[in-house]
């Protein structure tokens, strides 16, 4: 249980259901309109995405090794590492999670010889180093590579299969025997650009919860450098940002006679995102960034959400 902690068990899950829905929902139905198979059959999926999970795990775990000291006036009781984990254990887990998430993604590169894939896993693995190592304690710079990499779990899915390769440049809907198709690249793309600027709202939330322990240990980050109203502020306009594409998707989709995907995206969605956008500056406790950062948690999994809509209209 001590080690599931660690490596954030919750999270892991999230990432894991985000890939299979967007595998299940938007790729796997591709099969009818392409004459060849699709890579990602279940064999390859799960490779895809227990090497995200696992390279994700490993983040987690180096993550902690160099927050000991944050977090120990952060989160007291939360911490595991020196308490319950030797520094040394947490070493050779990391190591071991991203050898065997390389390892994963070298077995579906291997199908196509396509071995410049790899450079997504590698990547990754090094920012998630960084990350913890020097982008954390910058400006900005830490928020902007974790939004990257949470957006990166749709993107390796893009990548590994070559079939969504064929839709890019394409409109946004296509045409099929039930009429009019949102162009799956399109679809994933809005999540993409959706996962990011969630991800990195939540970041900036979650450095004004840590506001206390950064400080005191060197940091600079927007709470930091800019106060807390200034970086609500500034997560207000990513929110707005973040609404003006689902807002012209919700219209282009019900425009098109996708009443209950784009009735989802306005209600789950949205209208979630406008009250959170009023709420964030109404306090500056570390209970209300709190739940502000859970709450854009909920608005992610209600956008994973959408994608069994999506299905259902599609290829119910």
């Amino acid at each position: 249980m001590v080690w599931l902690r660690l490596i954030r068990w919750e999270n892991l899950l999230i990432i894991f259901l985000t890939q299979l829905f967007a595998w299940w929902c938007v790729i796997v139905p591709m099969q009818q309109y392409i004459p060849t198979p699709l890579l990602l059959d279940p064999k390859y999926f799960l490779c895809v995405s227990l090497s995200t999970v696992f390279i994700a795990a490993a983040g987690y775990i180096i993550n902690d090794y160099f927050d000991v000291k944050i977090d120990a006036i952060n989160r007291p009781r939360k911490v595991i590492l020196e308490k319950k984990i030797h520094h040394k254990e947490a070493i050779i887990a990391h190591t071991i999670l991203n050898l065997s998430g390389i390892y994963l993604a070298i077995v579906v590169a291997h199908k196509v010889h396509h071995y410049e894939w790899l450079v997504l896993q590698l990547v990754c693995t090094l920012l998630l180093w960084l990350y913890s190592t020097r982008f954390k304690r910058q400006f900005m710079i830490g928020n902007v590579v974790v939004s990257l990499l949470t957006s990166l779990t749709i993107i390796v899915l893009m990548l590994y299969e070559p079939a969504m390769h064929y839709y890019i440049g394409h409109t946004y809907f296509l045409k099929s025997k039930n009429g009019l198709l949102p162009n799956p690249v399109w679809v994933l793309g809005v999540y993409v650009f959706f996962a990011f600027m969630l991800t990195w709202m939540r970041e900036i939330v979650k450095d004004m919860e840590d506001f206390k322990g950064d400080a005191e240990q060197g940091c600079i980050t927007m709470p930091i450098k800019w106060g807390l109203l200034r970086s609500s502020r500034f997560t207000q306009v990513l929110a707005l940002l973040t609404l003006f594409p689902l807002v012209i998707a919700s219209y282009k989709l019900i425009h098109a006679h996708w009443l209950p995907l784009g009735i989802y995206t306005i209600a789950a969605l949205i209208l979630p995102l406008c009250v959170w956008t009023w709420f964030i500056p109404t306090r500056a406790t570390t209970q209300h960034y709190n739940i502000a950062s859970r709450w854009l948690k909920l608005i992610m999994v209600l956008g994973i959400g959408s994608l069994i809509i999506y299905y259902l209209q599609a290829h119910g």
